[in-house]
């Protein structure tokens, strides 16, 4: 206890009946945040009190969470990788230069060591000549063979400028002395336009939205580097070029609803028109419909297609479910029933929507290593029989199989260790070694009750292990969140969700969203009129028939 403080016993009903009573004393945001806050309280106190709580589960509540990986819960001394290989100790402790440790092994370098080459550079390569010799001269060291040409030593140097760059051109103007005739230079084709180049859209619509730079922030680096752009003049230059955006964007929703496997999942998003004094003028104003509704979120959804992997974005108050239904209501008759991959929760499932639903083993993982400091024998069974099936799906994809190479090789290695799992865990429970109600009990009825969902890719070809590619393309709206804090508006969140399923996407075919994003706006009517040809994976090749030296 805190020196000079002491503990007060009271009631969830006092506690919520000092909040009520603040009403009438703070304005309605100060009120719902004093709310909010004692409902995290209310939370954190049921979690601590509840059985079986871990200190893992609660820092990751407050995002405290680290590593999940086997050796790090077990703690086992020897490390190993995720997919279960053994990694030998990468610091230098006793090791001499050449990388051998000082018991005789030879150490493995650690992957990712994070060296760059050249080649990944997209920079300007201006050919230096030797000074004196040339290819075929007589070599001035032996004076008997000839030179010939090898690659080229590169020198790379990196240089700093602001994001938005500008170029003025001051034409000359002459006035007549007699008449007053004024003659003024023609501006060069390059002068022509609009004042902020489609380059500048696509600029400070990835900042914003891909590395979720918020405008004030960006608004700030440009006056001190001397090319001011305020953020209003910023957000009137992205929305004003969405409509150029759309035709591309909902192309884009109806290639993804043909996908043989989608994925979803949401996070929380605040939209300030939804929230505080605005909802409550909309709801006097009844232009709030289903007013009992009051959660918001930004749905994260991935379809898996012939083409590739296409992710969206939608943010306002539908959940997961409700989106991924609405993306289905598009898919064409006569295509077989997608694979759903979600983490089991009902609002993630599409209502009237025929799936072959897969659950994510990642979660279900993630409750037994919650329990690893309470029931450690029995955690470290299941962990290291789970290592193993994740290490057969490494194995797949460092082979790139095909979906049934992979289905087959699971039949064949990890659907043995699956079903001595399940027998095991409900051989726990018959024994009654596991109190059904313990937190190990709630891990292990977990993965029972969805095991059909979550061992699906043992019986289907190029159903999902788990949810991890959507879990990456949410980070993408968390980190605007973090950012920026909020939307103001639907329009503003709407603006948002389009530029990140553009950036996303190109991101995910290994496209560069700042030139995707720039060659749309360039060639905005003919986007419009086929949407189809600028899509991540061909628009280069439609750049290609305009101008063959795009390519």
């Amino acid at each position: 206890m805190t020196a000079g403080r002491t503990m007060v016993d009271i009631s969830l009903d006092e506690v919520r009946a000092l909040v009520e009573r603040t009403k009438g004393l703070l304005t309605d945001e100060d009120h719902e945040q004093l709310a909010r806050l004692v409902d995290t309280l209310i939370e954190l106190t049921r979690l601590v009190r509840q059985k079986g709580t871990t200190i893992a589960r609660l820092r990751r509540l407050f995002g405290l969470s680290t590593t999940e990986k086997t050796e790090a819960v077990l703690d086992n001394g020897a490390s190993t990788d995720s997919d279960g290989e053994d990694q030998t100790d990468t610091s230098t402790d006793g090791t001499d230069e050449g990388g051998e440790a000082s018991d005789g092994k030879q150490k493995k370098r650690r992957k990712g060591h994070g060296r760059i080459p050249t080649s990944d550079y997209d920079a300007e390569h201006i050919p230096v000549p030797h000074d004196e010799l040339h290819a075929g001269d007589v070599c001035p060291c032996c004076a008997r063979g000839r030179l010939c040409s090898l690659e080229p030593a590169q020198w790379l140097r990196i240089f700093g400028q602001p994001p938005l760059t500008g170029k003025c051109w001051d034409c000359e103007r002459m006035r007549c002395a007699t008449c007053g005739e004024v003659f003024t230079a023609r501006a060069p084709e390059e002068a022509q336009g609009p004042k902020y180049d489609e380059s500048a859209a696509s600029m400070m619509g990835l900042l914003r939205y891909g590395t979720g730079l918020p405008l004030f922030r960006l608004g700030r680096l440009q006056q001190l580097l001397g090319i001011p752009v305020p953020p209003s003049t910023q957000w009137e230059v992205v929305a004003g070029r969405l409509p150029a955006l759309l035709p591309v964007y909902e192309a884009l929703l109806r290639c993804a609803a043909t996908g043989s496997v989608v994925h979803n999942d949401d996070t929380y998003m605040r939209i300030l028109e939804l929230m505080g004094k605005r909802r409550a003028k909309l709801l006097a104003k009844g232009e709030l419909p289903d007013p009992d509704r009051t959660g918001l979120f930004t749905t994260a959804i991935v379809s898996v297609t012939t083409m590739g992997p296409i992710a969206m974005f939608f943010t306002g108050r539908k959940h997961a479910g409700e989106n991924l239904t609405t993306l289905l209501d598009d898919r064409p008759d006569g295509l077989e029933q997608p694979i759903h991959m979600c983490d089991g929760l009902d609002r993630n499932r599409p209502k009237e929507r025929e799936v072959v639903e897969s659950n994510c083993l990642a979660h279900g993982r993630r409750h037994i290593v919650d329990e690893a400091e309470n029931f450690p024998s029995e955690c470290r069974h299941v962990l290291e029989q789970l290592r193993e099936v994740f290490h057969n799906e490494a194995v797949c994809k460092e082979q790139g199989w095909s979906g049934q190479e992979r289905l087959e090789f699971h039949q064949q290695h990890s659907a043995p260790i699956m079903e001595d799992l399940q027998a095991w865990m409900k051989a726990q429970f018959a024994d009654k070694r596991i109190e059904p109600n313990s937190g190990l009990g709630d891990a292990f009825k977990y993965l029972l009750k969805r095991w059909h969902q979550l061992t699906l890719f043992l019986r289907v070809a190029d159903a999902p292990m788990d949810n991890n590619l959507c879990e990456r393309v949410i980070k993408m709206a968390i980190k605007h969140r973090k950012n920026s804090y909020f939307y103001k508006t639907q329009r503003g969140a709407r603006v948002g969700d389009i530029y990140m399923t553009l950036i996303y996407t190109a991101e995910l075919a290994g496209e560069n969203p700042f030139e995707y994003l720039t060659a749309i706006l360039r060639h905005e009517t003919m986007a419009a009129a086929a949407p189809d040809e600028w899509l991540p994976w061909s628009y280069r090749a439609t750049l290609a028939r305009l101008v063959p030296e795009a390519a």
